[in-house]
């Protein structure tokens, strides 16, 4: 009996609502790390506007330029995330998730709940990959 409670509770994780549930709260940690970085990214221009040119230096840490260089890189993370969830909650309203846009074979739930915005099953992503890397 156990077992089947098992496999009932991996099909209800697995349902479009359960996903659209995942993938709306991905987005919501998305849009707060886009909103926090970017308000500290302007913080910190801001900032930097007031300084003399030659006071590159924080006298308590990093260089200006190199936290400048690690939020920018945070933002952009941040909204390439929030793409990419954004196109997942729409292949969701669609009827196409979970399903690969490559060869359009099922994207196994597993992969889902590791990356639920995946858009390419693992041997697709895989071949992408290889042929980055070329």
């Amino acid at each position: 009996m156990a077992r089947m409670h098992g496999i009932h509770e991996m099909e209800e994780s697995d349902s479009p609502a359960t996903h659209a549930k995942r993938l709306a709260s991905l987005r919501a940690d998305a849009v707060d790390r886009v909103t926090s970085t970017s308000a500290a990214l302007r913080a910190l221009v801001q900032d930097r506007s007031s300084l003399n040119d030659d006071d590159e230096h924080d006298p308590d840490g990093a260089p200006l330029s190199a936290e400048w260089s690690r939020l920018a890189g945070q933002v952009d993370a941040a909204q390439s995330e929030l793409r990419q969830i954004e196109a997942a909650l729409l292949r969701l309203e669609e009827g196409r998730y979970g399903v690969c846009s490559t060869c359009g074979q099922r994207i196994p739930n597993i992969r889902l709940r590791v990356r639920p915005f995946a858009e390419h099953c693992v041997s697709c992503a895989e071949q992408r990959r290889g042929r980055g890397r070329q």
